[in-house]
């Protein structure tokens, strides 16, 4: 695309539409609250219309009972490639509404800054997608194939959105998929995988103050932290520091003994639970990290008669990475330097997104948007307007660039 032609086409994105429907999403509270009935219906049903006045084509799907995806699709009528943008409709918890100076769902504009819940992670990058998306539309710009927004649910939990989406065939057929998270618009063409693993270790109750009429599963479970703990260090050592990704980790972030029932100082409890977040990165086997761990634990029952422990992994998302001479990567590279002038930023991700499960249903992938990307989940939560307007543009041009490649 040459210069007059994206100026023809940047004079339909309209700043006030991307600011007031960032607004209008983080002033709907969509943090998943099962107790009190809170959830991503409400904001859902807003996007549904909305993309239905757009004109797309709309798609309502209930993954369970109050948690939707919409999808949405704007078709050029015209044989090629299909692209997606992905952007999820869920936020984390506010927490404490006394720990915030901006009301989290008030979304207010100070400073240049839209301030709420979700407004970095990632309502504001959503609406940008959207915005892109209309762009395109009222400009009359050219392009073959299909564009698809998916718009799920769950993102910060399981990811049962995404999953719904690839399981009922949706991602059959993509292209490319630009991940629409808070990046500050760097092109992020990896990220962590991530293993989530329970670990029990079993004991005897007993009198603390006699502790060997029972079996400690504490004592035991630290033995197994320390070693995992070396576990980890040999993987650092082996693999090194990824130039997007860092070091790989194995974080226990819960330990809990008793499991069941009331904790007291002076009882030896009867088990003991551990759960480890793991992150891993380009090189890594999670197939042959869980079989080191479960050596591990083989081990310590080999030098301890009284060692009892399992092992359950409850999530397996692997890393990704997308070559820069992959067509997307080419297409979204080209955009930043024709909306910036400058050379693009690559980066990755540091921990999973919804791209994981893209990538594993065969979907090429790219995560990028606005937002400082060590904002989320933090109190008086932001985007800046300005870099929320480039990532309008910047998804607009990576759309037709790499719809008419």
């Amino acid at each position: 695309m040459n210069s007059r032609t994206i100026e023809s086409v940047f004079q339909f994105v309209d700043k006030s539409e991307v600011v007031h429907l960032t607004q209008q999403l983080i002033q709907i509270p969509s943090v998943y609250r099962p107790a009190s009935g809170g959830n991503e219906k409400k904001v859902a049903n807003y996007l549904e219309d909305y993309l239905s006045d757009m004109g797309m084509d709309v798609f309502y799907e209930e993954v369970v009972p109050g948690r939707p995806n919409v999808i949405a699709i704007y078709d050029s009528g015209i044989p090629g490639k299909t692209l997606l943008f992905e952007g999820h409709t869920d936020v984390v918890t506010e927490g404490d509404h006394e720990s915030w100076k901006y009301d989290p769902f008030g979304a207010e504009t100070v400073d240049g800054r839209i301030y709420g819940r979700g407004s970095c992670d990632t309502k504001g990058n959503l609406a940008a997608a959207i915005c892109a998306v209309h762009t395109i539309k009222k400009s009359g710009a050219q392009f073959k194939g299909k564009i698809i927004l998916c718009i799920p649910c769950d993102e910060e939990g399981m990811m049962i959105g995404i999953k719904d989406f690839i399981k009922n065939g949706w991602a059959e057929g993509v292209d490319g998929a630009i991940i629409c998270e808070p990046e500050e618009n760097q092109l992020c063409i990896s990220q962590k995988g991530a293993m989530r693993i329970i670990l029990n270790t079993y004991g005897k109750m007993a009198h603390g103050a006699m502790p060997l009429t029972g079996i400690n599963p504490n004592t035991r479970m630290a033995r197994l932290i320390v070693a995992l703990e070396e576990l980890e260090h040999k993987e650092k050592e082996r693999l090194g520091n990824h130039p997007f990704l860092g070091y790989p980790s194995i974080t226990p972030t819960i330990v809990q003994g008793p499991v069941k029932g009331e904790p007291q100082i002076n009882v030896v409890p009867s088990q003991c639970m551990t759960a480890l977040d793991i992150r891993t990165v380009p090189g890594q086997n999670h197939v042959e990290l869980t079989q080191e761990i479960n050596e591990i634990i083989n081990l310590l029952k080999s030098r301890d008669p009284d060692f009892k422990a399992t092992m359950e992994v409850i999530e397996d998302r692997p890393w990704t990475e997308t070559s820069k001479k992959h067509e997307l990567v080419k297409a979204v590279a080209q955009a930043y330097t024709q909306v910036t002038g400058k050379t693009p930023v690559y980066n990755g991700v540091p921990g999973a997104t919804d791209g994981t499960f893209l990538h594993m249903a065969g979907v090429p992938i790219i995560t990028t948007g606005a937002g400082d990307r060590h904002i989320p989940h933090h109190a008086d939560e932001y985007v800046e307007i300005d870099q929320l307007i480039e990532t309008v543009q910047l998804y607009t041009l990576s759309a037709l660039n790499f719809l008419n490649s």
